[in-house]
């Protein structure tokens, strides 16, 4: 399949560049597997969590769970404050790709559902973070994947053209909604596959 020439890379960040797994804090903090899986189903669920990466305040989102699940007030509480325990270390190869990338001259630039304060942490402790030429943050701005907008807006944002834009994210539903805002995407399963496919759409570095 012959796919238009590529000129700018976007690169998403967590389970692609960077590990994430609440897991991790938790099976310490729950150490039952049938209470944590039931915590995540029912209390701090992924919904709940999205809302952060869409720029709802952590006090607030602790606060309405909280009212709901008091019962459950510490460990709710515990998600935040654990956070950094979830995104323990970056993919070396993962890293190493999007380097190459930008060394070869290629524009990189980075979109992701992400809450603005954890991504200042972030920021402070992953240093290819300040490499590609810029990044949407979801939460920064108050959109969020796989929404219409947040693409848009990212090409206002960088003057990006959409279909000669690549799009690298793990999720299925946000690489469909780059696909639907007119930018070509592929779905991130590790390193090698991902090179694999920006060979294949003869992007070279």
């Amino acid at each position: 399949m012959k796919h238009m020439e590529i000129r700018h890379i976007v690169f998403d960040i967590g389970k692609v560049l960077v590990h994430y797994d609440p897991d991790i804090p938790f099976s310490r903090i729950i150490p039952d597997p049938a209470e944590r899986h039931w915590f995540f189903g029912n209390v701090c669920t992924s919904a709940w969590n999205i809302e952060q990466d869409r720029g709802r305040t952590w006090e607030e989102a602790e606060a309405l769970l909280i009212a709901e699940h008091p019962d459950h007030a510490d460990n709710i509480r515990a998600f935040r404050r654990h956070w950094h325990e979830m995104v323990p270390h970056a993919y070396d190869d993962s890293v190493a790709l999007l380097e190459r990338l930008i060394d070869a001259g290629h524009d990189v630039t980075m979109l992701t559902n992400w809450a603005a304060d954890t991504f200042a942490e972030a920021r402070s402790r992953f240093a290819f973070l300040e490499k590609p030429r810029g990044i949407t943050v979801s939460g920064e701005i108050g959109l969020i994947k796989p929404d219409r907008a947040i693409y848009d807006h990212h090409v206002a944002s960088f003057g990006t053209e959409p279909s000669a834009t690549l799009f690298i994210d793990d999720s299925e539903k946000n690489v469909e909604g780059a696909q639907r805002a007119g930018w070509q995407a592929v779905l991130f399963t590790d390193a090698r596959a991902l090179e694999r496919d920006l060979i294949a759409r003869g992007i070279s570095f």
